[in-house]
């Protein structure tokens, strides 16, 4: 019984310890701030196990707190942001994702579908265009195939579901669009996880990011539970990690290190604003050397 008591205690620590930064070197250090872990206070000493648990749970609800505060301030700032300002750098930021070559040899895709009330960027345009290259058969060299989210609980349970038109979409309880389950014919509609394909390539929203690869989701925790069981699958059948792609208004880019995490926030490795595209992980500049 203490034995499984000790595991649970080591395995809360180790979630508050922050994964290392993507960021790679940068010629001038005035464009990317650099990240220092900080010590865990209270830690560096401590045997006793009470000890370790009281103050890692001090330092989880210190987490929590600050993402908190973070998530509200970005909010009030997305708000108050002019219509016109945002249309610009929506128009921007999708102008510059449909023209990287990243995206066009992109075959298979998860995208979200914007929700206007919670001042996304907006997809609209993107989505258009991969389903425009697909095909029924997939018989053409650019068909595209297109994933797209279905929440399915409160517990971080989400699916990413084929759709081939926007006409297969419904709005939930929420009044946000997603993929009915079953298509016009009543068939299941082809869930990510079970494809015999990998996908190349993720669009993802979130409130607040950096340059270093961070990202803030809404307290859901619904894409970070996703994109690590998706990335475990990807493992286990040796393909090619996905690109992870997050989109984002100007003004949710925040200094590097700011945005507090646990090991269960996955960095993305790509960030779009409508400034340009920064890659940020190595797989992505490798990427990005190829044009794949």
């Amino acid at each position: 019984m203490w034995r499984s008591g000790l595991r649970q205690r080591v395995k809360e620590l180790l979630m508050i310890l922050p994964p290392p930064s993507f960021l790679p070197p940068s010629p001038s250090p005035t464009h990317h701030l650099a990240f220092t872990k900080k010590p865990l206070l209270g830690l560096a000493n401590a045997s006793p196990c009470s000890a370790v648990t009281m103050s890692t749970t001090t330092n989880l609800d210190e987490i929590f707190k600050q993402k908190r505060a973070l998530r509200s301030k970005v909010r009030k700032s997305l708000k108050a942001i002019d219509p016109s300002l945002r249309s610009q750098e929506d128009d921007a930021i999708q102008s510059l994702v449909s023209e990287a070559a990243w995206f066009k040899s992109s075959q298979r895709l998860c995208a979200y579908i914007t929700c206007y009330a919670l001042r996304e960027v907006d997809t609209s345009k993107l989505l258009s265009q991969i389903l425009q290259n697909t095909t029924k058969d997939g018989s053409a060299q650019n068909a595209k195939k297109l994933y797209v989210p279905r929440v399915e609980d409160k517990n971080s349970h989400m699916r990413m579901l084929n759709i081939s038109s926007m006409d297969d979409l419904i709005a939930n309880s929420m009044d946000i669009l997603e993929p009915a389950p079953v298509d016009q014919h009543g068939n299941a509609r082809e869930d990510v996880m079970l494809a015999n394909d990998p996908v190349d390539l993720f669009l993802l929203p979130g409130l607040a990011f950096d340059k270093s690869g961070r990202r803030l989701g809404r307290g859901g925790g619904y894409y970070d539970t996703f994109l690590r069981k998706y990335q475990d699958l990807a493992r286990e059948r040796n393909w090619r990690q996905p690109l992870l792609v997050a989109l984002s208004y100007s003004l949710q880019i925040i200094d590097d290190g700011a945005i507090p995490v646990t090991l269960n926030d996955v960095p993305v490795d790509v960030l779009v604003s409508p400034a340009g595209v920064i890659p940020i992980s190595q797989a992505a500049l490798n990427r990005f050397d190829f044009g794949l």
